[in-house]
């Protein structure tokens, strides 16, 4: 492992080079929107237990992306925060991992439910009829456990691969979280098996079933385009359209990240690209597929009016 090698106590996060007072701005930007983003996920996570109207297929499977979204956050934003305060702030090596590996987790869990809420929505417009047989309550566990786990598995690989690296210094890490590129450059050993491992694992996680969620979303539009009614027409077409953008932000930045030639994107161009997933992601998602729907406005509407007569 080389003579000098020192066993690693600790990395520093530097964090985003700027300016103090740009520093402290986008603290309270990203104070308001991580809020935001914890008050909106935890609101369709409420509402989704309480109202039995709720307790669907799709909104099994949209409370876990909420689940995922919040996870997500917390455990990015907050250090990123603390180091717009205090720049340079030091995470133990084991902290670190700890958060590489939460991070991987709760990005290919991600990744893999948008693709099965693609699925669940292709089957409910494009086969009515057969939507309750082919989205069983148990296949619907099934698919949320299986994308956990391949979520798990796949960050348990990447975590052990780096375990293997003698780290030997310089210990700063050139981001405002764990993220495992970053994490890899301060490696002092040959890193091109986990640099193939993620390019690799980029292939079937992202390209894969980025390709999946087009296809769902190619024949629900087809589907669309047969429907008599222009407003029917107009509301599913918006619908669409905006799942589409959030999905191509999501697997469009991680693609960018992950598969293009490193020389193609600076450091700090980095930063701003992961900002998406830790912190306009997770604030998007309740916004498109939760809180713009019907029926979830008509929950809210019967809590408020419960509470209301409860007083």
């Amino acid at each position: 492992m080389g003579e000098n090698q020192t066993v690693v106590a600790e990395f520093i996060l530097l964090g985003l080079c700027l300016g103090p007072r740009i520093q402290i701005l986008f603290f309270g930007l990203f104070s308001l929107f991580y809020t935001c983003t914890l008050l909106g996920n935890g609101l369709i996570l409420g509402l989704i237990s309480l109202d039995c109207r709720l307790h669907t297929p799709m909104y099994f499977f949209l409370s876990h992306l909420a689940i995922v979204d919040i996870a997500y956050a917390c455990n990015t934003v907050p250090q990123m925060l603390v180091n717009l305060l205090k720049p340079g702030k030091p995470i133990s090596f084991a902290g670190c991992l700890t958060q590489t590996f939460l991070f991987l987790t709760f990005a290919v869990t991600e990744c893999l439910l948008l693709v099965v809420m693609s699925y669940d929505r292709y089957v409910a417009i494009c086969h009515p009829l057969r939507y309750s047989a082919v989205v069983s309550w148990s296949v619907c566990v099934t698919l949320v456990l299986t994308s956990w786990a391949c979520g798990s598995l796949l960050a348990l690989v990447h975590v052990s691969l780096i375990l293997r690296l003698p780290f030997c210094g310089p210990l700063e890490i050139n981001h405002f979280f764990c993220e495992i590129l970053s994490v890899l450059k301060l490696a002092c050993a040959d890193t091109r098996l986990n640099q193939v491992v993620i390019f690799v694992a980029s292939v079937f996680i992202l390209v894969g079933p980025l390709c999946l969620v087009l296809v769902s979303y190619s024949r629900i539009l087809f589907a669309i385009l047969r429907i008599q009614s222009g407003e029917g027409r107009r509301k599913a077409f918006s619908t669409c359209s905006s799942h589409l953008c959030v999905v191509g932000l999501f697997f469009g930045s991680a693609i960018v990240m992950y598969m293009a030639p490193k020389s193609r994107h600076p450091e700090e161009q980095q930063k701003i690209l992961f900002l998406f997933y830790s912190l306009f992601n997770p604030l998007l998602n309740p916004l498109v597929y939760s809180l713009r729907n019907a029926e979830v406005k008509g929950a809210l509407r019967r809590a408020l009016h419960k509470e209301g007569h409860s007083q």
